[in-house]
């Protein structure tokens, strides 16, 4: 898979993916329980994906699988807000006290979610390393910030076209959330697609350099 197109199909080329995603996805329903669930169904792929199997995992309560990979995205994603929440609470408190006609707090509320978003940008560009720290490491391996930098940056422009792909899928995750019951259906899919993604980056990490030009 070397392409954006292989990516977003990967899931498709297994016969039973409208089964396995959609009771997935029902499992999802349940709160914390649903997304731990969700996170080692994301491993297991991640796993297919990378020995070059087209075979989604079954659908289950993978929990022992998911707990690590729960956590380490739990955490990131808390701490990497910190910064924005801290001024859409200033934000907030200074509108409650302003008296005058100029609104205090909005430069605040603005910059907080410009950190918000950036936040979760970043997010998106660490998500491959995540799952493969995770993956062989434990809930270790994806708090080992050095290494998950380290491999993230390893190749750089691919993590970027990664973290963009991790974000497309991410957006339209979210929209899931908009269609009633949609989510069952676009938040399987979308940890298809990162499974796919981080499975990619890995081989890429792995692979010898391309060897020097010949001297003209």
């Amino acid at each position: 898979m070397n392409s954006p197109s292989d990516w977003f199909g990967w899931a498709f080329r297994d016969p039973q993916w409208p089964t396995k995603v959609l009771v997935q996805g029902l499992i999802v329903i349940i709160p914390i329980v649903g997304w731990i669930a969700m996170t080692g169904w994301l491993l297991m792929a991640f796993e297919n994906a990378h020995a070059g199997r087209n075979e989604l995992p079954p659908a289950g309560f993978h929990l022992e699988r998911g707990i690590a990979m729960f956590g380490v995205f739990l955490i990131y994603g808390l701490v990497l807000q910190i910064p924005a929440g801290v001024l859409y609470g200033a934000g907030a408190a200074a509108s409650s006290q302003s008296t005058t006609a100029f609104n205090a707090g909005s430069p605040l509320s603005a910059l907080g979610f410009l950190l918000g978003l950036a936040g979760s940008l970043f997010l998106n560009f660490l998500v491959p390393s995540l799952i493969i720290n995770t993956y062989h490491r434990g809930f270790a391996g994806g708090m080992d910030v050095p290494r998950v930098w380290e491999v993230a940056a390893a190749n750089l422009n691919d993590s970027l076209v990664a973290g963009l792909i991790v974000f497309v899928v991410s957006f339209l995750g979210g929209l899931g959330f908009l269609c009633c019951i949609g989510f069952i259906f676009t938040i399987p899919y979308q940890n298809t697609v990162m499974a796919a993604v981080a499975a990619w980056i890995e081989r890429v990490k792995a692979a010898p350099p391309a060897p020097a030009a010949p001297a003209a």
